[in-house]
């Protein structure tokens, strides 16, 4: 219990902290802000922290998620003053949540495993929103619309998965994805020269990410967390093209192709060999 008391002490301390800043004689800015203003720098705190995880740095992490609860604590203060709720009630909600969804942990409900987890979260969730007298849902519905396109797609088939809308296995949704590239070929293939053609091939790409994302919960791979990867290795080896270039007192522009695919070969070696 040492553990909870020293985060008990932490969150007094930062709650402390957010009265100060708020109350008349703390910081104007602070005090000017809204809940509405605050909106860019809760998703801006969102994705350093996703950054931070991305970069292995722990200090870099810690330091992050401070500044994203910063701004669920900020959020919390605010919402007070209007005499909506306070950091508790959230602390709250969140707990009384967690545990209502995972009757398999704090109740006598038995699972076979994660996929079974997943189709009784989405029953208890309906089964909240009958309590509260609101109508049906969709089944996919409640994926915020400004999610990543990649990020989203996964969930919602998820979620489609989870009322038995889904591939028995991963060889099915291979198949998909060779379909769909077969499509996107035979689009190309007819020219995007015209609007409707375009039209077609923007479709049949979109159709092709779409089973990729399918494929990457099937993989266990979340299709965001790899294509963010597969971009930090192209820059990194783009990089290096520019670095070994700057050598000779020439840019990309000044090179030839042959060259700097020849400079890239050789950054897919260095990273096979690691640091």
């Amino acid at each position: 219990m040492e553990g909870h008391a020293a985060a008990q002490a932490a969150i007094e301390r930062l709650l402390a902290i957010m009265d100060k800043l708020r109350d008349p004689g703390g910081c104007p800015w602070d005090r000017e802000q809204t809940l509405r203003s605050l909106t860019p720098y809760l998703l801006e705190e969102a994705h350093e922290v996703i950054e931070a995880i991305e970069s292995g740095d722990a200090a870099h992490h810690r330091e992050e998620l401070g500044d994203l609860l910063f701004q669920v604590v900020f959020q919390s203060r605010i919402a007070r003053e209007e005499g909506k709720f306070d950091f508790a009630a959230v602390c709250d909600t969140i707990a009384e949540k967690l545990t209502r969804r995972h009757p398999h942990v704090f109740g006598d409900v038995s699972v076979s495993g994660s996929r079974e987890v997943v189709k009784n979260w989405e029953r208890i969730k309906a089964d909240e929103r009958k309590a509260k007298g609101e109508g049906p849902r969709s089944a996919i519905g409640g994926v915020p619309t400004g999610l990543p396109a990649l990020v989203r797609a996964e969930r919602i088939t998820e979620k489609a998965g989870a009322v038995g809308f889904d591939w028995p296995d991963s060889k099915g949704v291979l198949a998909k994805v060779r379909e769909e590239l077969s499509e996107l070929e035979e689009a190309v293939a007819q020219g995007s020269g015209t609007d409707k053609g375009q039209q077609q091939v923007e479709h049949e790409l979109g159709d092709l990410l779409f089973a990729l994302a399918n494929l990457g919960r099937f993989v266990k791979v979340h299709p965001e967390e790899a294509l963010r990867a597969a971009v930090r290795r192209f820059e990194g080896r783009f990089h290096h093209i520019e670095d070994r270039l700057r050598e000779s007192g020439r840019t990309p522009r000044e090179s030839t192709l042959e060259e700097m695919d020849r400079f890239w070969n050789e950054a897919k070696i260095r990273e096979r060999a690691g640091p």
